[in-house]
């Protein structure tokens, strides 16, 4: 069993040590090899909500829950997405109430970032 382990940690090793570092020559295209790192137009920081601009996809302190966030949705129209309970505190530090949290509301597929489980999920 220990021989099969150093085996196994040699080989994550080498891996890692292959995959450290890479070179591009003059000729060669960041794009093309690494593929389009940056956000296209749909991704953008911020936008204009009910005639005001707003950061996108950065939750916030809320006025009418605990937490607010903008976002796009589907249609491509930016909304606000309120969540969290003014009365209750997030226990993340507690492993069992986090567990319970989690798989209360299904954490594991959070859902669509226009949805307010998702960045519950995200919180927690």
């Amino acid at each position: 069993m220990r021989d099969l382990l150093e085996k196994l940690d040699s080989i994550l090793r080498e891996e890692q040590e292959s995959l450290a570092e890479i070179t591009l020559e003059d000729h060669e295209d960041f794009a093309e090899y690494f593929g389009i790192l940056g956000y296209t137009e749909d991704d953008l920081f911020e936008a204009e909500y009910q005639g005001r601009k707003v950061k996108l996809n950065k939750p916030m302190q809320g006025d009418v829950k605990k937490f607010k966030v903008y976002v796009k949705n589907p249609k491509g129209n930016v909304v606000e997405v309120n969540f969290g309970s003014k009365e209750h505190r997030i226990k993340k530090s507690n492993p069992d109430a986090r567990r319970s949290f989690r798989a209360r509301h299904n954490c594991d597929n959070p859902g669509p970032r226009h949805k307010a489980r998702h960045w519950s999920c995200r919180a927690w």
